[in-house]
């Protein structure tokens, strides 16, 4: 089995219509998700999501690359050090 990592997930969304694809694709992995914080930057025209995981790192990498995929959407993933 994988060893957990603990991760923080950065989001920036620019294109409205991402918003509902974002949500899924987090819902779907809400077994992983520890806490979750959206600020909305309406001046910018851009939503602000920070995700903290505690999942296999394959896991989180694939959220991460799902999210990266859709059109809008980028994301980064910072690691805790290995425990």
């Amino acid at each position: 089995m994988e060893e957990s990592r603990v991760a923080l997930l950065g989001i920036m969304v620019e294109e409205t219509e991402a918003v509902a694809r974002v949500n899924g694709l987090l819902h779907e992995y809400g077994e992983y998700i520890i806490g979750r914080m959206g600020i909305p930057y309406r001046e910018k025209k851009v939503n602000i999501i920070s995700i903290v995981l505690d999942a296999p790192q394959s896991i989180i990498s694939a959220l991460s690359g799902k999210l990266g995929m859709i059109a809008g959407v980028s994301s980064k993933c910072l690691y805790a050090g290995k425990q």
